[in-house]
Parts: C-alpha cells; structure tokens; sequence
C-alpha cells in the first residue's frame, strides 16, 4: 500500500468525502432501478388500457411513466456530477503527491528520462487514471446491473423470452468487442503518427535556419508528406470501423426483435406471453444493447487506465535521496568564509551500471583556494561539481564540507553556501529581478542591483522600459552572452562562500571574458571559488589545477609546478599560444 500512489490517494479521498461516496451509491443504485421501471408501466399501460380500450387509470400511469423517467435523469445527473468531482479529486491528489515525489526524487532519474516522459506521467497517464474511476470501474458496475436487472425482468415476463435473451447476449457483446479492438488498435497506431508529425512540425521551427542553411526543405517535405499519408491511412480505418459498427448493432437489434414478434405473434405464440409483454420486451432489449456496448468501452477504458496505474506507481516507488538533516543550517556548516574544507574521499559515481564517470577521487581542497578542473570534454568535470552540490549521491565514498556530508545539506540552506554558474541558463516566468532573485523574498533590490553591477550588467536592464521590473517575454529576450553573465548574478546575489563556474566564459567575448576572470579573480580574495575550463589560459592565475583523465584524478598542483612535471597539461598550453600567434 505505501509503494502504491492510487490505492494511497483513493484512500484518502474517500476517507475525507464519505457523505459524498453514499450519495453515488444511492445514485447509483437509483440510476438502475428506476431504468427497469419504464417496460413495466408500458406492459400495464398496454394490456389494461389499450388492449380492452379502457381509459381507468390511463392519466396516472402515463404520469408515473414520465415522472419515472424524470428521476432516471435526476439519478443519471447525480451520478455523473458526484463521479466528476470524485475524479478531479482523486487526480488532483495523485499529482500532488507526484509533484512531492519529484522534489525528492533522485538527481539521476532526470538523466535517465528525458523530461517528455516524466511530463507525460503526470498528464496523459494521469488522466487514463481520471476515467478508471469517472467511467471505468463504476461504469462498469452500473452497466453489469443494468444488464442482470434487464435479463432478469425479461425472464420474470417468460422463461423462454429469457432463454432468447441469453442466447443473443454473447453475440451481441462479442460483436461489440471485436470492432472495440480493431477500433482502439486503429486509434493508438493513429495517436503514435499523430506524435510523429506534432513531433516533425516542431523539429522543423526548431532547425528552420539550419534546414535552409543545408537545403533540406525537399527531404523535410518528403517526410512529413509520409507521416500525413500514413496518418490518413489508419485514420481512415478508425472512421470505417465507426461508421460500420452501429449498422451492424441496429440490424442485430432488429433481428432480436423480430424474433420476439414472431415467436409471440400469431396462433403459435410460442413464447406465451401478452401484448403487453411484447412491447416490454422490445423495450427491454433495446435498452440491453447500450449497457452491453457500454461494457465493452469500459473494460477498454480500465485496460488503457490500468497501464497509466503501473507508469505512475513506478515513477512513485524510484528511490528517492537520502534522508537530509534539517536541523543544519549554512552558519553551522561554514561558520568562517576563511574556513572551507572540500574533502573527497574515494569517491566513485555511475550514471550506468559498470560506465565509470569518476572513480576512486582522493581530493583535499584547502580554504579559499581557487581551484580550476581541467580536462578532455566527458571526463566528469561538471558530475564532480554536481557531486559537490549534494544533486548526486556517490556509489562509493563521501564528499565532505567543513566535515558534513554534503548530502545531507538541506536544500533550503544550499543557496546560501554554494552560488553556481551551470553551462546553460534556464529563464523562468517574471521580471529581470527575478531572473536573478528566483523569486526569493528574502533577496532584496539592492542586492540584485549589486550582483548585476558586479557582471556589468546593471547598465543593460536600467535602460530596458521597466528596468528590473521588465517581464521576460521569451527565451531570445536576452543574448547567449547576455544569459551566461545574468546566471553569474544569479550565482552570487546572495553573497556565497563557495562559487562553482562550469565554464563561465564559454559565450563571451574575449573582452567581456577578461573582464569577467579578473572579477572573479577580485572575488576569489573573499569565496572559495571551483571552476571548469577548457581554456587553459584562462586558469594560469589558479592557485591549483587538478587535471581529470580516465575517470581518475591524472594530476594536481599549481599552474608552475604542472608546467614543469606534466606533459599533457604543457602541450595544451603550448598549442593555446600558438593560436594566439
């Protein structure tokens, strides 16, 4: 039960809404009893009044008989009412015990699914769960009762007429699901083409420039021209299939029919019963193919929901970090900015099982020193940092701060202590300010107006319109360079201890990027600043370079001594300054 995300929400809805629960069953239980009612006023109607041609009473049952059907649509409203607020219920609180889920789901889990599929968990699977429980299930319910009431009056009429009944019930209902299947078959073959070109038209606006740039507008027109044929072609089959099936279920209505008139008309009147009876019956059994078509759209409905049940229980059971101390705060982890020691100890980390990213990591990093990683691109430089930040856990060793495993750093005080730059900038919805603040109330104007200064950047948004109150409208609001100095501002708006820059001058111009270093070298006076490069020019002024090889720690020292004892990282400087000349 705890491993499972539905049964859990189900009940707790149920347990906060029990006056609403006895209300759909009495509904429920209205909507199927009252529908037995009308045949069997239609049967008095006929036999006492029509068939003798007396009037006594006629007023009263055809009253009864309207009054009756007036209280199936109350019961059917009810019904539908109370199961759509019991659904937006449930799913309501399946998605917010998904969304808890997520923010202590495992940092690795993102990199193993891409985020169209951890979005489709909480939309598309979501939803089928929505209609196990609007349509599916009590659907269900109340359609098999229809079906045993119905049979079961009919049999009350005559045995034989019942015996008719069942003999058809099987055909009808295997009828009905044969062209289910083929029908849904079609509909989920159509969905995955219907993916494909939604997916090729936003491939195309994406690389319009470069499909242009290479003149590949013929082959993308090629393409897309197949996925619509194809497209067309299961299409097609769906619209044949409904419009074919309901045909075939009033000429199977009109048959069942025909036998009854015929097996109870004449001197024959094999079946024995009134004409009354009669009328009854046709009315009966027209009414029994809805409950029977309706099952099988439901057991459809259950099989499509049952799948989104296992997809959002697995996506629960992922492992989620471990267990943080709440009681540390950034003041007990770093009481003295003078005073931070970084401490790897033997630490080794996989993405995936026997794929070694970082193995065995010995490193002791010494209070405000400015250390930069250097290293072939996919040596783990930026997994080392997220290590560092406590995103991801280690499979093997520990990753200190000050002494205090970093993971179990709440993610409250990590602001606080760490400011980092990442490869690439993620705007969010609001102002300029906020792009930097991320919405922290405790962040105050002027200390976003002083990070912003810090970048030079301060200038730029005083002469948008609004200034700091600009709301970004979309991602080509600012430039690639203007992005990577906002994430810099981001970073250290709150005065951190410790700056990790995972290329910070990838995107800048080469006198923004001096600019930027000999501000970060001005800072490294008051933080402990860790950064990655693949320009090894521009950390000649670190105190130490650690130079990542193999997964494995390949040197350390000072830019001087490394010049003097490492081929590797000589050569590089070497070709560096030839592209200079």
């Amino acid at each position: 039960m705890k491993n499972d995300l539905v049964k859990i929400a189900l009940a707790k809805v149920v347990r906060q809404n029990k006056g609403i629960i006895a209300l759909l069953i009495i509904a429920v239980l209205g909507v199927v009893l009252t529908s037995l009612i009308p045949p069997q006023i239609l049967k008095i109607i006929i036999d006492r009044n029509l068939v003798p041609k007396s009037s006594d009473g006629l007023l009263y049952l055809a009253a009864l008989y309207l009054g009756t059907l007036l209280f199936i649509g109350v019961f059917d409203f009810l019904k539908e009412a109370i199961l759509t607020i019991l659904g937006q219920k449930i799913t309501t609180r399946i998605r917010l015990e998904m969304m808890y889920k997520l923010g202590k789901i495992k940092t690795r889990y993102f990199s193993a699914h891409e985020s169209g599929t951890v979005v489709s968990r909480f939309t598309n699977d979501v939803e089928a769960i929505n209609t196990l429980f609007t349509s599916g299930v009590v659907g269900m319910i109340i359609s098999s009762f229809k079906i045993i009431g119905i049979v079961v009056s009919i049999w009350l009429f005559s045995y034989k007429l019942g015996m008719v009944t069942l003999l058809f019930l099987p055909i009808i209902y295997a009828i009905t699901r044969l062209f289910q299947i083929r029908m849904l078959k079609a509909q989920i073959i159509n969905r995955i083409l219907v993916g494909k070109v939604n997916n090729h038209i936003a491939e195309s606006l994406n690389n319009v420039l470069m499909i242009k740039s290479f003149s590949k507008e013929q082959y993308m027109e090629q393409n897309f021209t197949g996925y619509l044929r194809e497209n067309f072609q299961t299409l097609e089959k769906v619209n044949f299939y409904d419009a074919v099936f309901s045909p075939i279920i009033q000429v199977l209505r009109a048959i069942v029919i025909s036998c009854i008139v015929l097996l109870s008309a004449g001197k024959i009147s094999l079946l024995g019963i009134s004409l009354g009876m009669v009328a009854a019956s046709i009315e009966l059994i027209s009414n029994l193919f809805e409950p029977v078509e309706n099952l099988g759209m439901e057991l459809q409905n259950i099989q499509q929901a049952v799948s989104g049940v296992g997809r959002v229980n697995e996506f629960y059971r992922e492992p989620e970090d471990e267990e943080k101390n709440e009681k540390l705060t950034a003041a007990q982890i770093i009481p003295d900015r003078s005073a931070i020691c970084i401490r790897f100890d033997r630490v080794s980390f996989q993405y995936e099982n026997n794929l070694d990213i970082l193995k065995d990591i010995n490193i002791t990093l010494d209070p405000q020193e400015n250390v930069a990683f250097v290293g072939r691109t996919g040596v783990g430089k930026s997994t080392l940092f997220k290590l560092i930040l406590g995103l991801l856990q280690p499979q093997q060793g520990v990753i200190t701060l000050n002494g205090i495993d970093v993971c179990s750093i709440p993610n409250r005080e990590k602001r606080k202590i760490y400011g980092y730059v990442d490869q690439s900038f993620h705007l969010i919805k609001g102002t300029v300010a906020e792009q930097i603040s991320l919405q922290d109330e405790s962040i105050g104007r002027e200390q976003i107006e002083a990070a912003l200064q810090y970048v030079g950047m301060l200038g730029y948004v005083e002469s948008l319109e609004k200034g700091l109150d600009t709301e970004v409208s979309g991602d080509t609001f600012f430039s690639q360079g203007q992005k990577q100095l906002l994430a810099i501002a981001r970073a250290i708006v709150t005065d951190p201890p410790l700056l990790l820059l995972d290329e910070i001058t990838a995107n800048l111009d080469s006198i923004t990027e001096e600019r930027i270093v000999s501000v970060m070298q001005k800072a490294s006076q008051a933080h402990t600043i860790l950064s990655i490069s693949h320009r090894l020019s521009s950390v000649i002024s670190s105190d130490k370079v650690v130079i990542l090889e193999n997964c494995r720690v390949k040197n350390a020292g000072s830019p001087e001594v490394l010049m003097q004892n490492d081929d590797w990282y000589r050569s590089h400087i070497t070709l560096e300054k030839l592209t200079w000349k």
